[in-house]
């Protein structure tokens, strides 16, 4: 977990134990962010830009407490810069008919074996089909397991927004997966 000591010294300008926080927050961000975005790559600039925000901005956090949560919402507000570039770039993405040929494909032995990439893949597929507010909500509520103040605190909206937002992604959710075991 992050240390309060480690964090107050980066805040203070004791850089040199930056090189550690990083490492240690890392992790955090990469899981945050490639949950979002479901792609490598971009969870990947999404850390090395956060990382360079962090950088940036260290001295003015508020205290070595809130550092998770602020490093949170810079990765959050990271991912939703990136999917508001997909949305206008209009990217393709996999739809029900591509599922269904890739599930006919598959024997039962490569079923097995991909069960768990599978479910890992189903998952992120049916996210990118929330808003990203609920996509957000949803992965840090139900992935992250974070408390409904501390994504309150993260993404900038109120409780009942949170509320709400959690409420459509999960009812989403469930409709597409039960849409998705159906075929």
């Amino acid at each position: 977990m992050f240390d309060p000591e480690l964090v107050n010294e980066c805040r203070n300008g004791n850089l040199s134990n930056f090189r550690r926080l990083i490492e240690i927050s890392a992790p955090f961000a990469y899981a945050v962010s490639f949950r979002m975005l479901g792609d490598e790559e971009e969870a990947k600039d999404v850390v090395q830009d956060s990382m360079v925000k962090v950088w940036q901005k260290i001295e003015k956090i508020r205290s070595a407490d809130s550092y998770k949560t602020w490093l949170y919402k810079i990765v959050i507000n990271k991912c939703y810069d990136r999917l508001r570039k997909r949305k206008i770039n209009n990217e393709i993405r996999a739809d029900e008919k591509v599922w269904t040929k890739i599930q006919n494909q598959i024997t039962s032995d490569q079923l097995a074996e991909l069960d768990y990439k599978e479910t890992a893949m189903i998952i992120n597929e049916l996210t990118n089909r929330l808003s990203p507010v609920q996509k957000a909500v949803f992965v840090l509520r139900d992935i992250e397991e974070m408390s409904q103040e501390k994504i309150c605190e993260i993404t900038g909206r109120s409780r009942r927004n949170v509320k709400a937002s959690l409420y459509f992604a999960r009812k989403k959710m469930n409709e597409m997966i039960k849409k998705y075991l159906q075929q």
